[in-house]
């Protein structure tokens, strides 16, 4: 499709193993043997990066025994995290390919390819066999998706009965248009913000419970203050996954998106939700859902 051959020249630049080795070793990381802590500030493409990660996490109960699917796995910072942590495989799914080569090249050395298998994917139509996951979590994939109750129904058909879902996401608040470009669009032809509440919706019309939805706006403000001081002193700051991926343009899409947030017109959010276990409980939230 040509909306997906936008989005993933968004992404792609090429060269992108060359430049985070160069960038590694400006950090004084060895680039062919990284730890997780070195690869951090560029392996978490999301806002807030290795923070938000470790706050979805706290949100999920993981095992070994479980299988876990990333929807937008990038260059599988949080696929190495939650496999680490946990214990668990995660399968990792991202629409633009160099990602996925480089998130194999940087799982090797971990020694965690065994467990972290990452394939080039569409989210509205995933390979897997119905009731593959007893987990999924997706952190700032959706905006780049125009049709959400399709993207949460195939969520929900390769989770398992009863599997949580959790959801990191930018949505839309009040206040306007927004500017571009951001981390996940050059213009608004690629641009798709659902605001909570359609978010909240589509999630129960797609067959979920939704736990909690809450908004991360605070944090994010705390986190943007926190960077640009560290700036100031002439530190790096924590989170470079844009810089590295988009270069020229990152600068000016880091600035797009904080304004967005300092207005309010961008509304970061977190997501727990359940795929509900019955046909019954099913009708009986679809009904309180839309009032009937």
């Amino acid at each position: 499709m040509k909306t997906d051959r936008e989005i993933e020249a968004h992404y792609a630049r090429g060269n992108l193993l060359s430049r985070l080795n160069a960038a590694l070793r400006d950090d004084g990381a060895d680039p062919d043997h990284p730890s997780m802590e070195a690869l951090a500030p560029y392996d978490q493409f999301h806002g807030r990066g290795l923070e938000a990660t470790l706050e979805i996490a706290e949100l999920v109960q993981a095992g070994p025994a479980d299988h876990i699917l990333d929807i937008g796995s990038g260059i599988g910072g949080p696929a190495r995290y939650f496999a680490n942590r946990f214990g668990c495989r995660v399968t990792g799914i991202d629409l633009t390919p160099e990602f996925c080569d480089l998130a194999r090249h940087l799982t090797r050395p971990l020694k965690l390819e065994d467990r972290i298998p990452f394939e080039v994917g569409d989210a509205l139509a995933m390979r897997f066999p119905d009731a593959s996951f007893e987990g999924a979590y997706s952190m700032n994939v959706s905006m780049n998706i125009a049709d959400k109750g399709a993207f949460y129904r195939e969520i929900h058909r390769v989770l398992k009965a009863g599997a949580w879902l959790v959801l990191s996401e930018l949505t839309k608040g009040e206040g306007g248009e927004l500017d571009y470009p951001t981390p996940w669009a050059a213009s608004a032809r690629t641009s798709f913000l659902s605001t909570p509440e359609e978010t909240r919706r589509g999630l129960l019309e797609a067959g979920f419970d939704v736990i909690r939805l809450h908004s991360t706006i605070e944090e994010a403000r705390t986190f943007g203050a926190r960077s640009r001081a560290m700036v100031e002193r002439g530190a790096k700051p924590p989170h470079r996954a844009v810089m590295l991926i988009h270069g020229e343009i990152a600068t000016q899409a880091m600035a797009n998106t904080s304004r967005g947030i300092s207005e309010g017109r961008i509304v970061p959010i977190e997501v727990l939700a359940r795929k509900r276990s019955s046909p019954s409980q099913a009708r009986r939230t679809q009904a309180t859902a839309t009032g009937d």
